[in-house]
């Protein structure tokens, strides 16, 4: 306790984030070593700790990342937004003509001499959300007017949403929807907000043609056709969903327990998009309604954030990041219960990931960037009267 205490003494903003932060993190540790065990005799001749130490030091940079990030004043990420979107839109250009081709989807590019690759989305959906709660900061005088209100505001989401969907079309979603809100919280006139879901339906509408009759992404329409057809007319699911369903049976109430896990030897890829099925097969109902709990509770404290941010900035921030990281979180959750198709995100802080996980971390930092402020400027005003008695 007292290393914890000492912990939460070098650090600001919300402790309760924080406290959520470290629940998912000692989660993560426990679910990746237990779900890995396969794949390392598989990979590494039996090397169990590899995988897992391999994810501790992944981590470990996240969270020194979410450190940075939080000790950065949260106004700076505003000047940051637009070059980051800027950066973004050919690298998602890019990604989708000349990406890694995984299971139909280009998702991935490879970083040169490091043998490692990033989704530009997770870059695209930070910097989008950043640049919404820029803009429509600036907009709030003229946030009604449809030129310079409405149509600012309007573009990024559907140019950069466009980009990702053809690969990411789960993502695509959970990003448009997430612009949404932020509209609807920066006041933006609701018949706007009607006509920007309009012309979400008709990016994607045009996309789903596109896939239908062309080549270049034809074989991503047949794989989100099977999703659909298998989760529509398939009472039993597809294998992955029938796999789950056994690990969820098996958990019961209470779980197998710590590392009893059977179903990481026929899930597919039970430490990143199955992870859940995992922590509900060796923790139970019990561990399933805790981890719910844990993105719930983050999600409340990030909207405490939002209601007593005295900038709409930083208030746009926490809303907009938190709820993506949940909704995400939430929408994995279901897929693992068969109560979505399959979509392939994965849990957000609890999959096994690299500059995915880097990102996620960036984004809860900027979240406790603000949450200092918020901090900061409750304890000046408790000591404004105080110096004021005093004079």
């Amino acid at each position: 306790m007292k290393q914890i205490e000492y912990i939460f003494s070098k650090t600001r903003g919300d402790k309760y984030i924080w406290l959520s932060v470290l629940f998912l993190t000692i989660m993560s540790m426990l679910a990746v070593y237990s779900s890995t065990g396969s794949l390392a005799f598989k990979m590494q001749d039996g090397n169990t700790e590899y995988y897992l130490l391999k994810h501790f030091m992944m981590f470990s940079l996240g969270l020194l990342m979410m450190y940075g990030a939080h000790l950065v004043n949260y106004k700076y990420y505003s000047r940051v937004a637009q070059l980051l979107l800027i950066v973004s839109i050919p690298l998602l250009i890019y990604t989708l003509f000349f990406g890694v081709n995984i299971n139909d989807a280009r998702r991935w590019i490879s970083i040169p001499g490091t043998g490692m690759s990033f989704q530009t989305s997770d870059l695209a959906k930070l910097a989008l959300i950043m640049y919404m709660a820029r803009v429509l900061t600036k907009k709030q005088e003229m946030i009604k007017d449809f030129k310079q209100g409405f149509l600012p505001v309007m573009l990024p989401p559907v140019i950069i949403c466009s980009l990702i969907a053809p690969s990411n079309l789960s993502t695509a979603a959970i990003l448009f929807a997430t612009c949404v809100l932020l509209m609807f919280i920066g006041r933006i006139n609701l018949k706007y907000i009607f006509i920007m879901a309009g012309t979400g339906l008709a990016a994607l509408a045009l996309i789903i043609l596109l896939a239908v009759y062309t080549p270049f992404l034809h074989a991503r329409y047949l794989t989100w056709q099977k999703r659909i057809e298998n989760f529509s007319q398939d009472p039993k699911g597809s294998y992955q969903v029938q796999q789950a369903k056994i690990a969820i049976a098996g958990g019961g109430t209470f779980g197998k327990g710590p590392g009893n896990s059977t179903q990481q030897n026929f899930l597919p890829s039970p430490y990143s998009d199955y992870i859940f099925a995992i922590i509900i097969e060796e923790y139970g109902l019990v561990g399933a309604v805790f981890l719910i709990g844990l993105y719930l509770f983050f999600l409340l404290r990030c909207i405490k954030i939002f209601m007593k941010s005295p900038g709409a900035f930083g208030a746009f921030l926490a809303v907009g990041l938190s709820f993506a990281l949940v909704v995400q979180g939430l929408i994995n959750m279901a897929v693992v219960v068969n109560l979505l198709p399959v979509t392939g995100v994965t849990l957000p802080l609890v999959s096994m990931g690299g500059t995915s996980l880097w990102f996620t971390s960036i984004a809860v930092g900027i979240i406790l960037s603000v949450s200092r402020f918020v901090e900061q400027n409750e304890e000046e005003s408790k000591n404004a009267p105080a110096v004021e008695a005093t004079a």
